[in-house]
Parts: C-alpha cells; sequence; structure tokens
C-alpha cells in the first residue's frame, strides 16, 4: 500500500505521529536504512498507540553482515542500543533497540522484502480492518491494548476471530 511507502504521512497525522516523523527525519534514521527499504510498521502509522509504542521499522536485507554493520556504525551509541541476531518464524532476524529523543526505536530486518514480512503484512490487514470498522472500533483497540492485549489478539477478539490471531487477521 503506497500510503505507507514513505514516512510524509505522518506530518500530517497526530501529535504523536508528527512527533514521530520529526524523530525520524531530525536524525536522518530512514535515510541512514535506505539501503534497505525501511517502512515504519506498527501501532504509530495505524494511530492505535498507546503509551510507550515503539517506532518499529521493518528491513530488508541481502547481507545479513551489511545490515549489521550499518545498524552498528549509525546507531551504536544511541542510549540503550542492543542489537541481536536470532530466529523468527524460521527466518534470520536482526533486531536493533534504541532511544532517540524520548522514542524506542525498533529496527527488524530479515532477508525477506518488507512487504512480505508478517509485521508489513499484519498492519495492512489492520489498516483496511480500521477503515472498514470506524472509529468506535479504533478506540476499542486502544482500550484492549490499555489492558494488557497485544494488538492482534485485540483485534482478534473485537472481531471474534477464532484461532491463531496472527493468522486470523491475515485471513480476515
Amino acid at each position: 500500500m503506497q500510503l505507507f511507502n514513505t514516512i510524509n504521512y505522518l506530518q500530517l497525522g497526530t501529535l504523536l505521529q508528527q512527533q514521530a516523523y520529526t524523530v525520524l527525519t531530525a536524525n536522518t534514521i530512514m535515510e541512514k536504512l535506505q539501503d534497505f527499504t525501511p517502512i515504519l510498521a506498527g501501532t504509530i502509522p495505524l494511530n492505535i498507540d498507546i503509551e510507550g509504542s515503539d517506532l518499529d521499522i521493518l528491513c530488508y536485507w541481502e547481507d545479513e553482515a551489511d545490515f549489521v554493520k550499518t545498524i552498528r556504525d549509525n546507531f551504536k551509541d544511541y542510549d540503550g542500543f542492543t542489537l541481536q541476531q536470532v530466529i523468527i518464524n524460521n527466518q534470520k532476524t536482526v533486531l536493533a533497540n534504541f532511544w532517540y529523543n524520548g522514542f524506542e526505536v525498533e529496527v527488524f530486518g530479515q532477508n525477506i522484502p518488507v512487504k512480505e514480512q508478517m509485521g508489513y503484512l499484519h498492519m495492512i490487514a489492520e489498516y483496511k480492518i480500521l477503515q472498514q470498522e470506524g472509529e468506535d472500533f479504533r478506540k476499542q483497540v486502544i482500550a484492549l491494548k490499555r489492558a494488557g492485549y497485544k494488538t492482534e489478539p485485540a483485534f482478534a477478539k473485537l472481531l471474534n476471530l477464532k484461532g491463531d490471531p496472527y493468522i486470523a487477521i491475515l485471513q480476515y
């Protein structure tokens, strides 16, 4: 979905979205990741964030070592910097976290094009559901998240979806 291809839409969004845009552009975070087709995903782009929501940046790497080097070279001096190389859904994954200007930033990279990654697919499905279900539904998602639900289980509960909420959202 083209809406999320860049972060420009954040400039016209909620106050938190505008702050996220400033954080991501003031220190050229997205530009530093440009070789890895970064896309901001998660709750902030969808306006279903709660206190403590982070900025999730999905990336696609072909050369894991090059991606890790780019992350370290650009972000190792940020507060709370961590970097892990793990397996998620049978895929090598690089996870980096750090804090910048009051926001926790998570950079998530896999050797899968971003628009084929689960985080992106979930965001697009949730965006479409939010468009269809409206403002009351969005507020109910936020209320469930504040009550401790993760995003996909909150959607699944409100939509009465059965089974694994992460799969059910994609099939909805």
